[in-house]
Parts: structure tokens; sequence; C-alpha cells
């Protein structure tokens, strides 16, 4: 049986947009789970998620208060369709990321995180895949606000970055 995710990081509602774009709350709505990788600044899009998505597994990020620290884990996770998941926001500096958090995750096969905006999608040496979904609300320094989705099916990922348009 197949599983469908939606990969969110670095919302950052409402200080770097009002909304989500109608295409992620789409995405959000037709998925079996929604994977927020923290950076929400504010409690509302928690709730909204909360009852818009089928499934959440989330985690809270370096820019999140004291509200979303009390309802959110610093590392959530998961266990879908044979595939162990983790969800952070910080990873450290790029360089060694794989080989680092292999170390730190030995007993998980996919670890989503965020902080940096920059979509990823890398493996380590080990097999642990790392994915960024990038932020669907703030490019920073990327050319384009972006989410990912995923299928999961008999323990295999497959991932789709999504580019969205310029508001």
């Amino acid at each position: 049986m197949a599983l469908t995710l939606t990969l969110l990081a670095d919302t950052h509602l409402p200080r770097r947009a009002k909304e989500l774009p109608d295409e992620v709350w789409g995405a959000v709505e037709s998925s079996d789970a929604v994977v927020h990788a923290g950076d929400w600044t504010e409690l509302p899009l928690l709730e909204d998620l909360e009852s818009r998505a089928n499934r959440l597994i989330a985690c809270y990020g370096n820019n999140d208060g004291a509200g979303l620290r009390a309802r959110l884990p610093l590392i959530a996770r998961a266990e879908l369709e044979g595939v162990r998941l983790a969800v952070v926001h910080e990873t450290g500096q790029k360089q060694g990321r794989e080989a680092r958090m292999a170390a730190l995750y030995p007993d998980t096969d996919v670890l989503v995180f965020g902080h940096s905006h920059i979509p990823w999608d890398t493996r380590a040496d080990t097999g642990l895949r790392l994915l960024n979904p990038g932020s669907p609300t703030d490019r920073r320094r990327q050319p384009y606000c972006t989410y990912m989705t995923a299928v999961v099916t008999a323990g295999r990922l497959d991932v789709v970055t999504h580019r969205l348009p310029p508001r």
C-alpha cells in the first residue's frame, strides 16, 4: 500500500508570508501525512495543519517560541510503511552533514530537516537519506520557494521537489 507525504519546513508564518500557497494546501489535504521540520514562528499554522492534515509529524525550530515548543518535540519520529523517519530542524553546516547525521541517527532511514531554506536530497554512506524541502514562503537566496512530496511504498521513498511560482 502506498502512503503519500507532503514535506515542509521554514514556513515562518506570518512573518515571511501571510499564508501557505494554495498549491501547498492542496498537497496537504491530499496527503496521508504531512511532515514539518520546524520554524513555524506562530501557533495558528500548527493548528491549521492539525485540522487539515490526515496526520502531522512535526518538530519545532530555532525561531519557534514557547507555545510551539510546548506542543512539538525537538525531534519527531515515525515509522511509515517500513521507513523509519526522523524530523529535526537543524543539522549544522553542510560540510560533513551526511556522516554527522548518520552517526546521530543510526536507527533512521530518512531524516527530514530544515533551517537553511535550501532543498536537499542526499544519502549518507550508511544509506540514511537526508531531505530538506526548502521553504514554501521564504526562498532566501534560492531561485524558488519549494516544498516536497513523497510516496512511500514497501519501504521505498520516491521524492519530488516542487517549485512554487513567484508571489
